[in-house]
């Protein structure tokens, strides 16, 4: 009888766990996709003279960053700027648009609405209310920067809120976990937007100016690109565009920053010093935070940025599958609800691939 209880117990923490996981994960997405949309969007009124050609070529890697190429492509539709944004926006059968990332994010808060503050119900609630609104339909058409920079502010509103009202303990530090590997899966895809512009090995020996605005518009994404300039200067190269993406410790979008925060949140959930694992998912993300803090930019060159960045994507997604063995029990029972989110979430997991799965299609 004591056993029972102590199994209910810990399926009930597993269950707060995954919910702040994905609500945080979940909210991350929404804000990167509406940072990549919104850069791309306004980069082509420097490509005017783009033909319909032009234009595919502009818009399938950004279908791609999602990992929905196969889902996009299946439904017969031109990569037009509309069609792609309508599909990464406000498209409900896509599980990774604007819109549904908000409504499950909405709906992992609603099933721990005691785990995190009222400040934070009501923010998620307002945004989640405003996507599926009248009102953001016609912010769209009036103004579409207008309308991600609501996106994004709400967004960036929820993470202060966080840290400023939520209590510190394990719920809290596995939705930062959920941040941190959303957003470096982001990043990743991000800077892998633009790969077919590169060599296969090896730095480029010269940028020309529609490739220097296509990797400005790589850092814009990120909101990096005032800390470029003040670190490199005005001059966009791939070279510096991926360092600082990739390998800076202190830019909170970086690759390296986000996995080295993935890393702290893991052991304190655990309690394990930072020299020690006590699972699967300690031991990938400590190995993959060693490896990005004492590789070299050139290094990663030379093996070929796009194989590199397809790499990061495997493992961070085997450290999330590890997470979830690690901590999150399956299947839960509950109502048809409640099983339904959780499949989707699954779901999520297997959909995000990396984007060798797809770069034959763009070829």
């Amino acid at each position: 009888m004591l056993e029972l209880g102590i199994w209910s117990f810990l399926k009930m923490l597993s269950r707060v766990a995954n919910s702040l996981y994905w609500m945080s994960r979940y909210i991350e997405r929404a804000e990167n996709i509406a940072r990549i949309l919104d850069v791309n969007l306004q980069l082509l009124l420097d490509f005017r003279s783009l033909d319909d050609e032009g234009l595919r070529d502009h818009w399938i890697p950004i279908v791609q960053a999602t990992g929905d190429h196969e889902s996009f492509v299946s439904q017969k539709q031109r990569a037009t700027a509309s069609a792609v944004a309508e599909f990464m926006v406000f498209r409900q059968e896509n599980p990774n648009s604007i819109v549904s990332s908000v409504c499950l994010a909405r709906e992992n808060a609603r099933m721990v609405r005691d785990q995190i503050t009222v400040e934070t119900w009501e923010e998620l609630n307002r945004l989640y209310l405003f996507v599926l609104s009248d009102e953001a339909r016609q912010m769209w058409l009036d103004s579409p920067t207008d309308f991600f920079n609501a996106i994004k502010s709400s967004s960036l509103q929820l993470i202060g809120l966080s840290y400023a009202t939520h209590i510190h303990n394990e719920g809290w530090w596995f939705s930062q976990a959920g941040r941190y590997i959303e957003r470096a899966d982001k990043t990743s895809r991000i800077l892998d937007v633009r790969y077919h512009t590169l060599p296969p090995r090896g730095l480029p020996k010269a940028v020309t100016q529609t490739e220097a605005l296509e990797w400005s518009a790589i850092l814009r994404s990120c909101s990096a690109w005032d800390v470029f300039k003040s670190t490199y200067g005005a001059e966009v190269h791939p070279r510096n565009v991926a360092d600082l993406l990739m390998l800076n410790e202190n830019f909170p979008r970086s690759i390296r920053f986000c996995v080295e925060q993935l890393n702290d949140a893991l052991r304190r959930i655990s309690g394990v010093s930072e020299r020690r694992f006590s699972n699967e998912a300690e031991k990938l993300c400590g190995r993959l935070a060693a490896e990005l803090q004492f590789c070299t930019i050139e290094e990663i060159f030379d093996a070929g940025l796009h194989d590199y960045l397809d790499q990061i994507q495997i493992k961070l997604n085997n450290i999330g599958e590890a997470l979830f063995d690690a901590y999150i029990f399956q299947p839960f029972e509950g109502d048809g609800e409640t099983q339904l989110v959780q499949q989707e979430e699954q779901q999520q997991q297997t959909r995000h691939k990396p984007l060798r799965h797809v770069q034959d299609d763009h070829s």
